[in-house]
């Protein structure tokens, strides 16, 4: 086995975990791919030979390459503001691949993660997720050490965001909206109406609807039958908060597709509108909801 081989063996060993950090980076399994395989060129171009730290110089070189990526999508919104922004949903080559990659992250944090700043991106992925130390994130994304630890703390908040209710309440409101999702994920009508208020209000954004559905629609049958013919979508949702109270994000392959805002009185949903308008998207405060305890330290300021 020759020297070009050895390093292709080693390469192959550090793929894996380079795709995982690409994936919760750029949020896209495509994106993701292509950056570890320019990694893999950036190497055949280096000398392998004189690299003490495989490991780490494959992620410096992957975090790079992923916020230039970041930075140019962002450039590309910008020019694009205002306007309906062309589908980023593709098929994924492995759908099953990519649908283990969304579960193991959780959609509504690929959510939020797209609604930050490229270099606060990579410092909360790097350090919060990969306990990468900020000495080795500053030269990535060029700022100094103590100016990289600020940037991950103002992505943690952001992360994290602030609730508008009490945490009763907002205990209670989480309660209403799984039961909600359970029962259109299920197609169960009865549990349906058992979590909407008999004079229910649901209103929509058109392009969140097909050709010919009213854009609102009054009283708890009339609502839950249009939730059932559309309750497809409801594999790709989950909690969230937005603007500080309990909504829901559908997110296929983690891009976000249409938002939830949701009043809800008690254990029913009074009302909700369905917001699937860019622009009005874009406005939205998302953050993650009630992480579980285990993934906690996920939110701790260091």
């Amino acid at each position: 086995m020759d020297e070009q081989d050895r390093l292709a063996e080693r390469f192959e060993g550090h793929r894996g975990h380079l795709r995982t950090v690409a994936y919760r980076m750029l949020g896209s399994i495509g994106e993701a791919e292509d950056a570890v395989q320019e990694a893999w060129l950036r190497l055949g171009r280096a000398d392998g030979g004189a690299i003490e730290n495989l490991a780490g110089w494959l992620t410096t070189v992957v975090s790079r390459i992923c916020l230039d990526l970041l930075r140019s999508r962002t450039a590309r919104r910008e020019d694009l503001a205002g306007q309906q922004p062309p589908d980023q949903v593709g098929e994924a080559d492995d759908p099953e691949q990519e649908a283990l990659l969304v579960d193991s992250v959780g959609r509504a944090l690929l959510v939020v993660l797209d609604t930050l700043a490229p270099a606060e991106r990579i410092a909360f992925v790097l350090h919060d997720l990969f306990a990468v130390p900020f000495e080795q994130i500053a030269p990535v994304v060029e700022r100094s050490p103590v100016t990289t630890k600020k940037l991950a703390s103002r992505a943690r908040k952001k992360v994290r965001g602030t609730s508008s209710v009490p945490a009763a309440e907002l205990a209670r409101n989480r309660h209403v909206v799984d039961a909600f999702l359970a029962a259109s994920r299920g197609g169960d009508l009865t549990a349906l109406l058992a979590v909407l208020a008999p004079d229910v209000v649901r209103r929509a954004d058109p392009a969140a609807l097909p050709v010919g559905v009213a854009t609102e629609v009054r009283g708890a049958r009339a609502v839950a039958r249009e939730t059932m013919v559309l309750g497809r979508r409801a594999r790709f949702a989950e909690p969230v908060l937005v603007n500080g109270a309990v909504g829901i994000v559908v997110a296929p392959h983690g891009r976000l597709l249409l938002a939830l805002t949701l009043t809800i009185e008690g254990d029913r949903i009074t009302a909700y509108e369905v917001l699937a308008d860019p622009a009005r998207l874009r406005r939205l405060e998302l953050a993650v909801l009630a992480a579980p305890a285990a993934s906690r330290e996920l939110f701790r300021d260091p």
